[in-house]
């Protein structure tokens, strides 16, 4: 299945008020960058969020994340969250604000 293009027309809303991004494809979906960073970005029907490894670990323990494991091993700064737990705008609002800190920071 390819990515949910509604998700990323949400996304982009979202960081358009935020800052500015770049979209490119990766991961079989499509990633945004900020400051030059990768972000965020949908695979499948996921919202996928660079949060750093703290960040990451820090969000696991909320409802609707999991892991990203993509290539069948976690990548420890960044994780999914499914529909559920973006069905809001604000929601979402709440996921992007905190990658996009991530991408702007030293961290990143």
């Amino acid at each position: 299945m390819p990515f949910d293009p509604g998700l990323a027309d949400r996304i982009r809303a979202t960081l358009g008020r935020l800052c500015p991004f770049e979209e490119k494809k990766m991961f079989g979906g499509i990633a945004f960058m900020v400051s030059g960073h990768m972000c965020c970005g949908v695979v499948k029907s996921d919202l996928m969020l660079r949060l750093g490894q703290a960040g990451a670990q820090a969000a696991l323990r909320e409802p609707h994340t999991r892991s990203m494991d993509f290539t069948g091993k976690p990548i420890k700064s960044m994780i999914y969250v499914n529909a559920e737990g973006i069905d809001s705008d604000e929601a979402l609002d709440s996921w992007l604000r905190r990658a996009v800190e991530f991408a702007r920071s030293e961290n990143a």
